[in-house]
């Protein structure tokens, strides 16, 4: 995989809504000046790209122009990574756009930077993976550069220090706090803390408990099954098919696959349906293993340990749940075909390669 380097401050970073143009609505100035100041407080330079802000109406009808946006981000030299303002539901209708521009995908291969996303964005990261350029499935704008309490939540502000390369390779392990997510995204809320709560589970083993090894691969649950069903909207399905978004049997062989639901909290049933389709599409059959990301608010916590048990229905096959990344918070950040290992506790993930360029 090629990476990017580590960044530098005074470097510049890209925003842009590749998904949902909410980042552009008057109700979110308040927490776009925000997550503006704390990336500059960090010592980068924002850049806004320019479809960032034009709103949810503009950033559903030109999807084109949302390509363009990225495309733009590789080719400035002096942009040295890119940061999606949040996820949505259709970054899939970008594809098109960019898989089809051959400069595209020469200047992401010849001039890797740092993306960084979650949620829809399993997407995005999809196609940078099909490009052979590492990627982070992390920090979002508005959801944690953004975050409204009086500070960046601190196990996710240690996570996206990585990316300055501050311990870069520090092995990763569960918060001893999780978040509930708000209720009010308004000015009001602004210095306002989360409700915190002591993590008392950690990372926990399901199956398979073993020590276990692999490159990662994975993303939202919910993502990765529209493309496969396009229940959501079938032109997903079709776009999926027609550029092969989804990863071929053959791609997760051996891969450490990692799996989050959504803020939609689906119900156990749901679950079960989407982890059925990726069963039949061989994402597990002979992968490593397989991480779940805690779900949001620990919304059915339980329930969908047994789901994940009964779809896979192989016991040795290792399966560690309640790991802080997706919509969770707080979260970390999973590079996309890196190598990482599992210890045999579970307690903790180290990298046995790098994150970045370190040429």
């Amino acid at each position: 995989m090629i990476k990017a380097p580590t960044l530098k401050k005074g470097d510049k970073i890209a925003i842009v809504s590749l998904s949902s143009g909410t980042l552009g609505e008057a109700f979110c100035t308040h927490s776009l000046n925000l997550g503006a100041k704390r990336l500059e407080a960090l010592g980068f330079v924002p850049v806004f790209m320019p479809h960032a802000l034009k709103g949810i109406d503009y950033v559903k009808a030109h999807p084109e122009k949302r390509a363009a946006d990225l495309k733009a981000a590789f080719a400035d030299s002096e942009i040295k990574a890119i940061v999606c303002a949040i996820g949505g539901e259709d970054t899939f209708l970008t594809w098109p756009y960019l898989w089809e521009d051959t400069e595209f995908r020469s200047l992401v291969q010849k001039n890797p930077k740092i993306f960084t996303g979650y949620s829809d964005s399993t997407v995005n990261h999809l196609l940078f993976y099909k490009l052979g350029m590492t990627s982070y499935y992390g920090p979002a704008f508005l959801t944690d550069f953004a975050e409204l309490g009086p500070e960046m939540l601190p196990y996710s502000l240690k996570n996206v220090q990585r990316f300055l390369g501050i311990n870069p390779q520090a092995p990763i392990v569960s918060s001893p706090v999780w978040y509930s997510e708000r209720t009010d995204f308004s000015e009001q809320s602004l210095g306002v803390p989360r409700m915190v709560h002591p993590e008392t589970k950690g990372h926990e083993w399901l199956q398979g408990e073993r020590a276990f090894s692999g490159p990662l691969l994975g993303g939202c649950v919910e993502s990765l099954f529209d493309l496969l069903a396009g229940e959501r909207d079938p032109k997903e399905k079709e776009i999926g098919e027609r550029y092969q978004i989804f990863p071929s049997a053959k791609e997760w062989q051996g891969k450490i696959v990692f799996l989050e639901t959504s803020e939609e909290k689906p119900t156990p049933d749901n679950l079960r349906r989407m982890l059925q389709t990726l069963k039949e599409a061989e994402v597990f059959e002979g992968a490593a293993g397989l991480l779940f990301g805690k779900p949001q608010d620990e919304a059915y916590y339980q329930e969908y340990k047994t789901v994940i048990c009964e779809v896979i229905d192989q016991p040795d096959f290792p399966v560690l749940y309640n790991l802080n990344f997706g919509h969770a918070y707080p979260r970390t950040v999973l590079p996309y075909g890196v190598e990482m290992s599992v210890s045999a506790d579970g307690a903790t993930l180290s990298f046995e390669e790098t994150l970045f360029n370190e040429e």
